[in-house]
């Protein structure tokens, strides 16, 4: 990938970039899934509607206009279009050979986030790093970079896993000092998908289901310690179980979260017309920005909401079903496992919005606000698509396109 990349950026001007878009309308003959980009435009575009209605007492209280957050979000809108675009135009191939830097660079991102004056750390987490344009969420990329590995070392070591619990333990490994980092942040949420996703794609490489339910256990487990063993994680927990409890410390979040979602009841009260949003709700327009739209839209809204992460699901799924029998595993194994993390992330912040999960600071895919989960989630649907593309000219025995032709 890397000597791909150093030809792409060794031609003078703008030609590089010429010759990536001619890549790109060389697409267009093969055609790309139409139901898969549909259902993620219309994701985007409403994205975008429901960030500029639910921030509009928040852009107004930080005197920036009651605009400001969308205007922010149409740009990493264009800067993840621009990101997906140039992930397109790179074979699989290249992906696949550069497991080794993914995860040095997941490892590196992860690493850099927690060293005190270089990670920014904002109510009691230390996540972000401070590129000037925008804060990026170090666990964004990294954990695409570890999936994009993962789905390499499934492959070298299928065989192995597929027979021998200590090779599928060992296997996990770097993903397990990848989500430590994490938990030292912390961001138990972020792990917890990781872990999600890792467990799907053993299970779609033919791991034993006794092997998977034994290390499904003990990851439980696990998790069940560190949140009885962390003061705020148990607080949460608590919380969780009786908002109404303690509504105004503990259970104020979740509390005024379940009255957006009530209020919505069939239809919604209108677009634009939430009250919650007015400040009553925190992280209205980022973390809690499905509760606003139930509460706009009602259960009709919430309805369309699941069936369109639903179809990107159920459509990157089936073009990882094609590649797989092309025997183009890497492709088929890191498509299922980039279609699990949009639709179990969408469910987990569904859940935690509507009180069936505990409060985690996962975003909602293409929804929510923020550069990193917006640019990241872009990227990660262009790289189905580009399994996609090279199913269709496998299909029609044309060379593929790309840096690799």
């Amino acid at each position: 990938m890397i000597a791909a990349l150093r030809g792409w950026l060794s031609g003078d001007g703008a030609a590089p970039v010429g010759r990536a878009v001619a890549r790109l309308r060389s697409a267009q003959p093969q055609g790309l899934d139409p139901t898969f980009c549909l259902a993620a435009a219309v994701l985007l575009a409403w994205g975008l509607v429901m960030v500029a209605s639910a921030s509009v007492a928040v852009g107004e209280q930080a005197g920036d206009g009651s605009l400001h957050f969308f205007y922010k979000q149409l740009g990493y809108a264009g800067l993840g279009v621009l990101a997906g675009a140039l992930a397109f135009v790179v074979p699989m191939q290249s992906w696949e050979q550069s497991g080794w830097t993914l995860l040095a660079f997941a490892v590196f991102l992860l690493g850099l986030v927690l060293i005190p004056g270089v990670g920014i750390k904002v109510n009691n987490a230390r996540r972000w790093l401070d590129l000037e344009l925008f804060r990026l969420q170090a666990s964004e990329p990294a954990r695409l970079a570890l999936i994009m590995y993962f789905a390499g070392a499934l492959v070298r070591r299928q065989a192995a896993v597929q027979n021998r619990l200590p090779a599928l333990v060992k296997l996990l490994l770097p993903l397990g000092f990848a989500a430590a980092l994490l938990l030292l942040e912390p961001d138990f949420g972020a792990a917890a998908v990781l872990f999600g996703v890792a467990l799907l794609m053993l299970f779609m490489a033919g791991a034993r289901l006794l092997h998977l339910g034994a290390l499904g256990l003990a990851v439980g487990g696990l998790g069940a310690v560190l949140i009885v063993t962390a003061a705020y994680r148990l607080r949460r927990l608590l919380s969780f179980t009786d908002p109404w409890a303690d509504i105004n410390n503990g259970g104020w979040q979740l509390a005024q979260s379940l009255i957006a979602v009530g209020r919505g009841e069939w239809t919604g009260v209108g677009l634009g017309n939430s009250l919650q949003k007015l400040l009553y709700l925190p992280e209205r327009h980022t973390d809690f920005i499905f509760a606003i739209l139930a509460e706009e839209f009602g259960l009709l809204g919430i309805l369309v909401l699941l069936a369109l992460f639903g179809v990107l699901v159920w459509r990157g799924f089936a073009i990882a079903a094609a590649a797989e029998t092309r025997n183009r595993r890497f492709s088929a194994y890191l498509a299922y496992g980039l279609s699990t993390w949009v639709g179990l992330q969408a469910l987990v912040n569904m859940a935690v919005n509507m009180g069936l999960l505990p409060t985690k600071g996962l975003t909602l895919p293409l929804i929510s606000y923020g550069g990193s989960s917006l640019v990241t989630v872009c990227v990660l649907l262009a790289l189905i698509l580009r399994v996609d593309y090279e199913n269709r000219v496998e299909a029609s025995r044309a060379p593929a396109g790309g840096f690799g032709a």
